[in-house]
């Protein structure tokens, strides 16, 4: 298992998303075997982290192929933390399915389509080629296209049509540069082209300046970076919510994984790159922030959200020190952590009012139906905003300060007014929804039907508020494997080292053997 372990996070859920299909007449044994790859997929992802963490860089060359010839799957600590990330939030997603979304829904395939989806970010966070990353992006794009429209509601099938119309435009623009750039340097490997652009950059190659720019606007559009985050509000409020729990705490990762390693690794050192990035973190900062204080519906402020919440990961990437690195990397943790769950409680603030718009007198009063729930809702929502002593608090300082060091004071100023906005958004929904009192008598209500299933929705739920809760509370250990992955991020010769080994740059074909016969003459 050893030397398969980086490809293990990758294969566990793909190798369950087979055995599910395998298992379509049963729907029983298909959320088993999917919530069984999900705990397994944290297993390894522990496992590889923690020899990430020891080792640096843990690398496969798929079938003995040695990089830049064959496949390199290459796991740092950065893209470790990311793939048990991805396995967490897999296990709370699947659980929670189980009781909250139609059995409809959950007999076209739901679980293995969602294992197919951890499949295919792992390998995005994991690969160590632009080809690679370009075909898990295809296994994203058509998972996450057929979730989006499960169920087939009109509203639905809208916005998935304007995610994967968006989203191939992404695609087209990846691969239009891929090809250029491997016309250019004759490579796609991480490692090979960190040695090969700056090279060829250094002789005049002016190609390579359009190439990064066609990568940078594909990786932004996954990304959700602002003009081209449309795709996400119109999303996030569509499917059930353990698919939009599972889309708030991934997808957007994937882009910001893609852009660091366009940053710290083929293009570094590329200072307008960095600079338009910064702006464009700005920007999406205010207007995400600028749009959650304008929506009248629970989901659709909490995608606003993370378009904003973005804006502050791209803030750290564009920067690029050592300690902006580190932030990003705790900021998306913590965002994962507190957007997951916050998705997954929306669930609940309908089944007890029936409806998540704010603009309806119908949704007052969860607090006094149900303390608990709101109590976990108030705790995430601070968080999110960044109030101390919780994890967002934390993250969220981290990146100010590494925008301080680095004299980029305007865009401090954005992420604090961003942060403002989502303060005032999360209270709204706290005054709005929770603490204002419903008309109706309590003692008139009618009393919550049973749950289902109940332990399953709360399960998850719980986890994650304690992650997040503790990432707050044990922020120095926390903060000091993210200063690690942020050395080895930024360490390109100890990637290169590492990947291509004593490889030579140029591959050359094998000299033909001579037979012994002709050996004399």
């Amino acid at each position: 298992m050893t030397l398969i372990l980086p490809a293990l996070p990758i294969l566990v859920p793909l190798a369950a998303a087979i055995l599910g299909i395998l298992a379509w007449r049963s729907l029983r044994t298909q959320f088993a075997i999917a919530l069984a790859g999900s705990i397994a997929h944290m297993g390894v992802a522990a496992l590889l982290l923690y020899r990430a963490l020891n080792e640096g860089h843990v690398v496969l060359h798929v079938g003995s192929w040695r990089a830049p010839v064959g496949i390199a799957i290459v796991a740092d600590p950065f893209g470790a933390t990311l793939a048990l990330m991805a396995s967490w939030t897999g296990f709370a997603t699947i659980l929670h399915a189980r009781a909250s979304v139609d059995e409809a829904r959950q007999r076209r395939f739901l679980f293995p389509l969602m294992s197919i989806l951890l499949a295919g970010v792992c390998g995005a966070f994991l690969t160590g080629d632009l080809f690679n990353l370009y075909v898990w992006f295809e296994v994203l794009l058509m998972s996450s296209f057929v979730l989006l429209a499960l169920g087939s509601a009109r509203r639905q099938l809208q916005s998935a049509v304007t995610y994967v119309t968006l989203n191939l435009i992404s695609s087209t623009l990846f691969l239009i540069a891929a090809g250029i750039l491997y016309g250019l340097v004759g490579t796609l490997n991480y490692a090979h082209l960190s040695v090969k652009i700056p090279e060829a950059m250094a002789a005049g190659s002016s190609p390579l300046t359009l190439v990064a720019v066609l990568l940078a606007l594909a990786f932004a559009i996954k990304a959700a970076l602002f003009p081209l985050a449309f795709w996400l509000p119109a999303a996030y409020p569509t499917p059930p919510v353990a698919v939009a729990g599972l889309f708030a705490g991934l997808m957007t990762k994937v882009g910001i994984i893609a852009l660091l390693r366009l940053t710290t690794l083929l293009f570094h050192g590329q200072d307008w790159l960095n600079d338009a990035l910064l702006v464009a973190a700005a920007v999406t900062m205010l207007v995400g922030g600028l749009g959650t204080i304008c929506q009248n519906e629970i989901r659709r402020t909490l995608a606003f959200s993370s378009v904003a919440q973005i804006g502050y990961a791209c803030m750290g990437l564009a920067i690029g020190t050592p300690v902006a690195i580190a932030a990003v990397l705790l900021f998306v943790v913590h965002h994962n952590l507190v957007k997951t769950n916050q998705f997954l409680l929306v669930h609940m603030v309908e089944r007890v009012r029936g409806t998540t718009a704010l603009d309806q007198p119908g949704i007052r009063g969860v607090y006094s139906k149900a303390p608990l729930l709101s109590l976990v809702f108030l705790i995430s929502a601070l968080s999110l905003a960044g109030i101390p002593p919780l994890s967002g608090f934390v993250a969220k300082l981290a990146l100010v300060r590494a925008g301080i060091d680095d004299r980029a004071f305007w865009v401090v100023a954005a992420a604090m007014v961003s942060s403002m906005c989502t303060l005032f958004a999360m209270a709204r929904i706290w005054s709005e929804a929770f603490w204002r009192e419903h008309k109706t008598a309590h003692n008139n209500e009618p009393p919550l039907p049973p749950q289902p299933r109940a332990w399953m929705l709360t399960l998850p739920t719980a986890g994650l508020l304690i992650a997040g809760v503790a990432l707050g509370i044990f922020a120095q250990p926390a903060w000091n494997l993210c200063e690690r992955a942020a050395q080895v991020m930024l360490d390109r010769d100890g990637y290169v080292r590492a990947v291509l080994g004593d490889a030579p740059l140029t591959p050359t074909p094998p000299t033909p053997q001579v037979p012994p016969e002709h050996a004399t003459e």
